[in-house]
């Protein structure tokens, strides 16, 4: 998905599993079983993660 500011968000399905694996526009990525956690957790950005390479 492409948002208007050019941010792309990108949800995969996991051949052979339950799972999904998302990417953020930040690179910071995520699987989870619940399509609505996923969404969640790509739209509450940046909260609940961080970009890769970022320091806690």
């Amino acid at each position: 998905m492409s948002t208007p500011t050019g941010e792309i968000y990108r949800i995969d399905w996991l051949p052979g599993t339950d799972l999904l694996h998302g990417t953020c526009h930040c690179g910071a990525e995520h699987s989870a079983q619940d399509p609505v956690e996923m969404w969640e957790w790509m739209l509450g950005h940046p909260e609940g993660h961080r970009p890769q390479g970022a320091s806690r």
